[in-house]
């Protein structure tokens, strides 16, 4: 059997998808599976267990005419491998394009019909009404291939190299650490940087054994650096220093991750680190960290969730401000002793 995967991006939404690769290749372990990944997301899935191929999308490149010839024999490699199942696990037009012209004997997708993708396939799930979440719609979509579904597998298998080296550079020691993960795409998912400070003190206040890991790429250095000094001699500053690969093994030496919602709070939830996040705009019910969408912290608003990449709010971001330090401390605490 030869299954194609399609979901380029985002970190987050691909981690969410990974469920249904794992129980995949447990119910045919001979089958062959490719999976259409943005090129900026190979070293998530390189070398992984479960996969023969990535198949890189290369989304800006696809604007150069230039391109064109490299990616037509890529689309014409996809016709030649006759896949048995092509699931489009974006359910976007883009994607829909791509699983129509890969022409497996059968493609199944999700029923999302923002932009009439359903229409390329031969099945689309909807959304399970009783649950919500990302994850449990794509392993609805398992479920419709006849694929069981259950919890017993690993998630993100450890690389042991890269555990290795992340010791080497970064030793562990005998302390407890803590992940503070404070960018995010939209600028209106962040909880404030005072805030997350003060949280750092408040949390360096209680517990000598406490030691920090201010996560983030190169753009949130200053974010970082700033609640760094709220506890220079506890904090680590590894925003823009990590590959995606060593994010992932600093991820799992974590006793717990204060994270907004972003790619890095759906990679903790993978590893079965402890997440408290941080929702404003967005739905911890669909988006949150799974299995762990109780412990989303959130301030009730009007408006909100909103949905929306901009506040529009008559106080900008009142939603986030009101989640104060010293209900995230108590969780926090609350759930390092339970």
């Amino acid at each position: 059997m030869k299954v194609l995967i399609l979901k380029p991006s985002s970190l987050g939404d691909v981690v969410q998808a990974m469920p249904l690769l794992r129980l995949l290749k447990q119910h045919h372990p001979d089958a062959q599976v490719d999976w259409w990944l943005a090129a900026e997301l190979r070293p998530l899935l390189q070398g992984d267990p479960d996969l023969t191929n990535i198949l890189s999308f290369e989304r800006r490149r696809w604007r150069s005419p230039a391109y064109w010839p490299e990616g037509l024999a890529q689309i014409r490699a996809l016709r030649a491998a006759h896949y048995d199942w092509v699931i489009d696990l974006q359910g976007l037009a883009r994607s829909a394009l791509f699983a129509w012209l890969a022409n497996g004997a059968f493609t199944i997708g999700l029923e999302l019909e923002r932009e009439g993708a359903h229409l390329a396939y031969d099945q689309a799930v909807p959304r399970p009404r009783d649950a919500q979440h990302a994850v449990d719609w794509y392993l609805a979509v398992a479920l419709a291939l006849g694929i069981p579904t259950h919890d017993r597998f690993e998630w993100l298998p450890q690389r042991t190299e890269i555990t290795a080296a992340v010791e080497v550079k970064w030793p562990r020691d005998n302390f407890r650490w803590l992940g503070i993960n404070p960018g995010a795409r939209w600028d209106n998912k962040r909880w404030p940087t005072e805030h997350f400070a003060e949280l750092v003190r408040r949390l360096a206040a209680a517990n000598v054994n406490f030691r920090f890991a201010l996560l983030g790429g190169p753009d949130d250095w200053q974010l970082t650096e700033t609640i760094r000094r709220a506890a220079p001699d506890r904090c680590v500053n590894f925003a823009g220093r990590t590959q995606l690969p060593e994010l992932i093994e600093v991820l799992r030496r974590c006793d717990l991750l204060v994270t907004n919602d972003t790619g890095p709070m759906h990679l903790a939830a993978a590893l079965r680190t402890p997440v408290i996040s941080l929702f404003g705009p967005t739905r911890p019910d669909q988006t949150g960290p799974y299995g762990q969408e109780q412990f989303a912290l959130s301030h009730p608003l009007p408006c909100a969730p909103c949905m929306k990449s901009r506040c529009h709010w008559a106080e900008s971001l009142a939603c986030l401000r009101g989640i104060q330090p010293e209900q995230v401390a108590a969780t926090v605490l609350g759930r390092l002793a339970s």
